[in-house]
């Protein structure tokens, strides 16, 4: 079994939590467009912001496994772990991901692009 390098391990993470992290965010933006939000706008605009900025990420991830002729498939799943085959240049490594660990990292990284993109909105200031 090969070595996946921590350079490319944190590539390869981006390739399973990134595409989940939009999943979920879609889900929340059609939540907030049909819940009974009075202004709506302010969270579907973060919301869109964010997403914007997860798929600018994986398209640079995209680019950065396939120049390096890297991919990676899920594998096996159960009600506990879900298992992730990385490949790399004719060598590959299988990894087992907590179920719990990928939802809690999922929060995780939603968190960090909020803050990322309510930053980005900020540039207008209303109150002085």
């Amino acid at each position: 079994m090969a070595v996946v390098q921590t350079e490319d391990l944190r590539y390869f993470e981006k390739m399973i939590y990134l595409p989940m992290v939009l999943a979920v965010l879609a889900l929340d933006r059609e939540a907030f467009e049909k819940g009974p939000f009075k202004l709506k706008r302010p969270y579907v605009q973060l919301v869109d912001r964010t997403i914007q900025r997860v798929h600018a990420e994986l398209r640079e991830t995209k680019i950065y496994l396939h120049k390096r002729q890297m991919r990676v498939l899920r594998g096996k799943r159960d009600d506990t772990f879900t298992e992730y085959i990385f490949y790399r240049a004719g060598s590959e490594e299988h990894r087992r991901y907590l179920n719990l660990r990928l939802r809690n990292r999922v929060e995780e990284l939603i968190c960090v692009y909020f803050e990322e993109a309510d930053k980005l909105g900020q540039s207008v200031k209303y109150f002085r």
